[in-house]
């Protein structure tokens, strides 16, 4: 898929409010997980943010170097009007695979699982991961631990340990990779909370 219909698509899936990974509220684990975080001075990314619950949970504590980038122009308008002092320069509509700058943290939230679980696919995300941290930056969020179907179409892709471990861990130091306890309940037992960090 061309940037263009890549666009075209996630656009038409918020004007139809087919949005089922959308909870209205920061992800408990990553919440949890911020919570914990003391340099409010941390350059940080959400990519495929959407309506960016977990941005807006750290620009009110702080985080005022938080940006969030997503190819449709949708929940970034949305986000806007929810938060209008966050400044609109941190606000990005772009494709993430051309998406250029360097960051101390990315979260990861139903991003990974949004692409069509190609082998190219996921190594690109992972390559362009890397390629977006600072030396010993860290990737930080929620990895779908369900099977692959082999349904090329149906959203959310998922995957297992061993298959995440295969295409991070040349890349990434594996700090932490396990069955997260505190996933919201229609998604407990199918999370993993993941923390890469940048080799």
């Amino acid at each position: 898929m061309d940037t263009k219909e890549e666009e075209n698509y996630w656009t038409n899936r918020y004007h139809n409010e087919l949005t089922g990974w959308d909870i209205g509220y920061p992800s408990t684990p990553i919440k949890t997980y911020i919570d914990q975080l003391e340099n409010k001075d941390l350059k940080i990314l959400i990519p495929g943010a959407g309506n960016a619950y977990e941005a807006e949970y750290l620009f009110q504590n702080g985080f005022k170097n938080t940006h969030i980038l997503d190819i449709s122009k949708e929940p970034l308008t949305a986000f806007s009007k929810r938060n209008p002092d966050v400044p609109k320069s941190q606000l990005l509509h772009a494709n993430f695979f051309e998406h250029e700058d360097l960051y101390d943290l990315i979260f990861e939230q139903t991003f990974f699982c949004s692409f069509p679980p190609t082998d190219e696919n996921r190594t690109s995300y992972v390559k362009k991961m890397y390629e977006l941290l600072k030396p010993n930056g860290k990737l930080v969020g929620l990895l779908f631990d369900i099977p692959l179907t082999g349904d090329m179409v149906k959203r959310p892709f998922g995957g297992t340990v061993e298959l995440y471990k295969k295409y991070f861990s040349p890349f990434f130091e594996i700090k932490i990779l396990e069955r997260c306890y505190n996933s919201i309940k229609p998604r407990a037992g199918k999370e993993l909370f993941v923390m890469f960090e940048k080799k």
